[in-house]
């Protein structure tokens, strides 16, 4: 640990939580937030702190392997655990809770997990900015229902703060751009099934072959629609034919580059006046 980090009273904040914790499963997906909370966890508690990845449908092939890899590379106790969100029919539905339905089965298996091998608590890595007002956040539901601690709120750190202490602690992934599940490319309302999630995984596999690294596939049926962090949106004009090429391989039958660019939640709509953010 750098002495920056041993010295800073947000790092002092989080670890004296999850030390109080005594013994925890941590949700963790490989993002920044979910690695901090697990590296923190492995240094407070050792033995006591197991991380785990849910593995479905709706995690790429990339990212499971990115998790595994990283939790190896940290030296982190892990398990990977199977989940089953397709069997939920309101998660099948894609309204505006699918993301409750997700982290329902989810939690439920991690506290199931827990009871059984003995551990206290289950965490998430839910920061503080998640629950600013203005957003909906149907998954903090499902974590109050399954009783979830979420360390980084309780010790107040924001995404900000997240990635300054893991730059501090040497963690890799910390200027990672988020990357939800393949279900938040499906517009709400329009039905995921297990096909759905595989011809987005195959589309954004053949939009990473040919190196681009801020993107999403978004999905509206036949037509794939490719927004592009704004560094790369230039290029992607030069190399449209490689793009169409691949993402019609993927099974798409048209393929669009989207003017604006990425932004990070571009299918969220509207419910009572709050932001679902996906």
């Amino acid at each position: 640990m750098s002495a920056s980090a041993t010295a800073d009273p947000r790092y002092h904040r989080l670890s004296e939580c999850i030390r109080g914790y005594g013994s925890a499963v941590v949700a963790y997906s490989g993002g920044v937030d979910s690695t901090l909370v697990a590296v923190v966890a492995h240094r407070e508690l050792g033995a006591r702190a197991l991380a785990v990845t849910g593995i479905s449908a709706s995690l790429s092939g990339s990212e499971r392997i990115h998790a595994m890899d990283l939790a190896k590379n940290l030296a982190l106790p892990h398990r990977c655990m199977d989940t089953d969100e397709l069997s939920r029919p309101g998660y099948r539905a894609n309204a505006g809770d699918r993301c409750f339905h997700c982290k329902s089965e989810l939690f439920e298996r991690l506290r199931s997990l827990a009871e059984r091998e003995g551990f206290a608590h289950v965490l998430s890595g839910d920061n503080l900015d998640d629950v600013r007002p203005g957003g909906h956040r149907p998954g903090m539901r499902a974590a109050a229902a399954w009783s979830v601690q979420k360390p980084l709120i309780e010790a107040g750190l924001g995404k900000e703060d997240v990635r300054a202490l893991a730059k501090m602690l040497d963690i890799p992934n910390h200027a990672k751009v988020a990357s939800p599940c393949l279900a938040s490319r499906v517009p709400h309302g329009v039905a995921v099934d297990r096909e759905v999630l595989a011809k987005i995984e195959r589309a954004e596999a053949a939009v990473r072959t040919l190196g681009f690294t801020q993107f999403r596939v978004r999905h509206h049926g036949d037509i794939a629609r490719i927004e592009l962090g704004g560094a790369e949106l230039e290029r992607a004009i030069v190399e449209r034919a490689a793009l169409v090429r691949g993402v019609k391989a993927a099974g798409y039958q048209w393929v669009t580059l989207d003017l604006a660019g990425f932004r990070s939640g571009s299918l969220n709509v509207v419910l009572k006046g709050e932001t679902i953010q996906s």
